[in-house]
């Protein structure tokens, strides 16, 4: 074989070589394309699916949600907050816990919710404590109108006024009359310092004129008892704590707080028609989430708050216990909170009000 005829052979030789190595090349990069497409969608599946999960979990599908009350078990405060929570359940499918955090007049509750993730999943049910607490405490640990975002008043509670069943003070004016006569010689019990029936307490001193001695007690039951016992002239309860005495004829009830007379005792007058021209007073709850919550979840509590709030089954039940529902968008129980630190600030200043 001649030297041309090698190199021909040579060159073809080599030309078998690239080929091998295109096809195996091209092979692998083929092979590689193909794992590259089935990664890829594999993982848009994964993003597919992540996004979907997503969007469909609606809140509060991820854990139960907790109520705080501030005040223990068995009270206006927390029935109104166990008939709400069972309703809430059974909208969300979720399960609604009340946890009692109390002490501190509602302090202890608004710092725990406080400290709570901004999530939806803690709320506050908050009360007059925390609209009177910024006048009569110094150094509070937070600021019920910047740290928190209101949801909506969930009910009012009227006070009464009652005395003895034997007193001789019979109505409003009767008692206006003796106190007038007798400045600061008539006892008036109420269940704690700053609470919404020693405001009442206050406030009617305030606009009758009147000079009363106020006695605090831990409960509305120690204080009833007192006045059923003839140990102290008058008190100002919820109606709950003093309804089953007044029926049973142990203590006469005066006169109701509120503007309007309660479905459960339709024939007591109020203080107004009594004779105190203005005299409004009561206390209430409403429903409270931290600041930072998404404004989509902030949304949707108000609108199922309002919800269960106008439901028939929760309003009966709510007025059984003497609350009355109250359902507000966010601005007006924003403004609502707003009017009660207003309205409250000056009576604590006058009456002279103090907390440690």
């Amino acid at each position: 074989m001649g030297a041309c005829d090698q190199s021909i052979q040579h060159l073809n030789g080599l030309k078998t070589v690239k080929s091998i190595l295109f096809n195996h090349n091209t092979q692998r990069d083929t092979m590689n394309l193909s794992r590259r497409k089935h990664l890829m969608s594999a993982i848009g599946g994964l993003l597919a699916a992540t996004g979907l999960q997503a969007q469909t979990e609606v809140f509060p599908s991820k854990q139960p949600v907790r109520i705080l009350v501030p005040f223990p078990p068995g009270g206006p405060i927390d029935q109104t907050a166990r008939i709400m929570s069972q309703k809430l359940s059974e909208l969300w499918k979720q399960s609604v816990v009340i946890e009692n955090r109390t002490g501190a007049s509602g302090i202890i509750a608004a710092e725990t919710a406080l400290r709570s993730p901004a999530d939806g999943y803690t709320l506050l049910f908050s009360v007059i404590h925390h609209t009177v607490l910024p006048s009569i405490k110094n150094n509070l640990t937070y600021d019920i109108e910047k740290d928190f975002y209101p949801l909506s008043l969930a009910a009012v509670y009227p006070i009464i006024l009652v005395v003895n069943a034997s007193s001789p003070i019979k109505t409003v004016a009767d008692l206006v009359e003796r106190a007038k006569a007798e400045p600061g010689k008539l006892t008036y019990g109420h269940s704690g310092q700053g609470g919404g029936a020693h405001l009442a307490g206050e406030l009617f001193e305030m606009d009758a004129g009147v000079n009363l001695i106020d006695v605090p007690y831990k409960g509305n039951g120690p204080a009833i008892l007192d006045v059923m016992g003839g140990r102290l002239d008058l008190m100002f309860s919820d109606i709950p704590s003093a309804l089953q005495h007044i029926q049973s004829g142990r203590l006469r009830a005066l006169a109701i707080s509120t503007k309007v007379k309660s479905t459960l005792l339709p024939k007591l007058p109020t203080v107004i028609e009594s004779g105190v021209p203005g005299y409004v007073a009561q206390t209430w709850g409403g429903l409270s989430v931290r600041v930072g919550t998404p404004r989509d979840i902030v949304n949707k509590l108000n609108a199922d708050i309002v919800t269960v709030l106008k439901d028939p089954d929760v309003s009966e039940r709510l007025l059984k216990i003497g609350a009355e529902p109250v359902p507000q968008t966010q601005a007006q129980y924003a403004e609502f909170i707003r009017s009660e630190m207003n309205k409250w600030a000056p009576v604590v200043k006058k009456a002279n009000i103090k907390m440690d």
